[in-house]
C-alpha cells in the first residue's frame, strides 16, 4: 500500500511540475511570436492548469476505469469552486469582470447541465456528443479571441531562448503524461485496496491532485495582490475541463456516465450557482461566501463518504 500511496504522491508531483514547465515555455513562445498577454492568459494557461485532467481522463479511458475519468472532470470543477475559490476568499477580496458575471458562469453552467443530459440519454459520452463538445470548444476560444483583441498587451516580453522553451514543453509534456498514468495506477490500486468506488476516487483525491495547479495559481495571486485573475483561471479551468477533457476523451473511446454522477454533477451546477449569485451583487467574492462555499464542500464531502 505505502508504494502505491507514492505512486501517487509521485504522479500529482508530475501533473504540477509538467503543466508548469509546460505552460511556461508555452507562454514564453507565445511572446515571442507577438501574441498578445490576455490570449495568453485566457487560452494556454487556462488550458495548461487542465493539462493534469486532461492527462489523468485520457489515461484512465484507455484503462478502461471510467469512474476516473467523469469524476475527475466533475470533481475537479466542484472543488475548483468550493475549495479553490473558498480558501482565496478568505486570503482577499476576489474581484470579478462583468463579462465572467454576464457570460462565462452561465455558459460553465449551461455546459454542465449539458453534461447531464448527454450523460443519461445513453449513461455514456458518445463519440457525436464529443464532437459538439469539441464544436463548442472551438466556439468558446472564438469567444476568447473576441474579447481579447479589446485588451491591451502590457506584459514585457521576457529574453528567453527558444530552445529552452522547447525544452520546458517538451519536458513538461513528458511529465504530464508520466504523471497521469502514475495518478491513475496509484488511485485504482487504492481504491481496490480499501474496497472504494472509482468514482469517489475520481471525485476526491484524483480531483483535488489534477487542481492543484489552479490552487497554487490562485493562492499565489491573492498573496500577491492579484486575486483578481483568480475566478477568471477557475471559471476557464472548468469550462475547459467539460468542453476539452470530456469532448476529447469521447472522440478516443466511449465514456460511461454512471448514474450516481447525475447527483454530482447537480453539485456542480450548485457551485456555479453560488459562484455566480454570490459575486452578482458587489462584482467580488468575498469572505462569507467563500464560507458558505467551503462549508458547502464540507456537506458533499460527507454525502460522498457515506455513499
Amino acid at each position: 500500500m505505502i508504494k502505491q500511496i507514492i505512486i501517487l504522491l509521485v504522479g500529482f508531483i508530475f501533473l504540477v511540475k509538467g503543466a508548469d514547465w509546460f505552460v511556461e515555455g508555452a507562454a514564453n513562445i507565445a511572446r515571442k511570436l507577438g501574441i498578445p498577454q490576455l490570449i495568453i492568459g485566457l487560452t494556454i494557461v487556462a488550458m495548461g492548469t487542465s493539462m493534469p485532467e486532461a492527462a489523468v481522463s485520457i489515461t484512465a479511458a484507455l484503462q478502461q476505469n471510467a469512474g476516473i475519468t467523469i469524476g475527475n472532470v466533475v470533481g475537479s470543477n466542484i472543488l475548483n469552486i468550493f475549495i479553490i475559490l473558498g480558501i482565496t476568499s478568505l486570503i482577499t477580496n476576489v474581484k470579478i469582470h462583468k463579462s465572467t458575471i454576464h457570460y462565462e458562469i452561465p455558459f460553465m453552467i449551461f455546459i454542465t447541465i449539458m453534461l447531464i443530459i448527454f450523460g443519461i440519454t445513453d449513461m455514456k459520452i458518445t463519440f457525436i456528443e464529443g464532437i459538439f463538445l469539441w464544436i463548442l470548444f472551438l466556439a468558446y476560444l472564438v469567444y476568447l479571441f473576441i474579447m481579447a483583441k479589446n485588451g491591451e498587451n502590457q506584459d514585457e516580453e521576457k529574453n528567453v531562448p527558444i530552445w529552452k522553451c522547447l525544452g520546458f514543453i517538451l519536458i513538461g509534456g513528458i511529465f504530464v503524461i508520466k504523471g497521469s498514468d502514475f495518478a491513475v495506477s496509484g488511485a485504482s490500486a487504492i481504491a481496490r485496496y480499501f474496497g472504494m468506488s472509482e468514482r469517489f476516487i475520481g471525485l476526491t483525491i484524483v480531483a483535488f491532485g489534477t487542481s492543484l495547479p489552479e490552487l497554487v495559481t490562485s493562492v499565489t495571486a491573492a498573496k500577491r495582490g492579484n486575486a483578481g485573475i483568480a475566478i477568471g483561471n477557475i471559471v476557464g479551468s472548468n469550462i475547459f475541463n467539460i468542453l476539452f477533457v470530456i469532448g476529447t476523451t469521447a472522440l478516443i473511446c466511449s465514456v460511461p456516465f454512471e448514474s450516481k454522477f447525475i447527483i454530482d454533477g447537480m453539485i456542480a451546477v450548485g457551485a456555479g450557482l453560488v459562484l455566480w449569485f454570490g459575486t452578482m451583487k458587489h462584482q467580488e467574492l468575498r469572505k462569507p461566501c467563500g464560507i458558505i462555499m467551503l462549508l458547502c464542500y464540507m456537506f458533499y464531502f460527507i454525502y460522498l463518504c457515506l455513499m
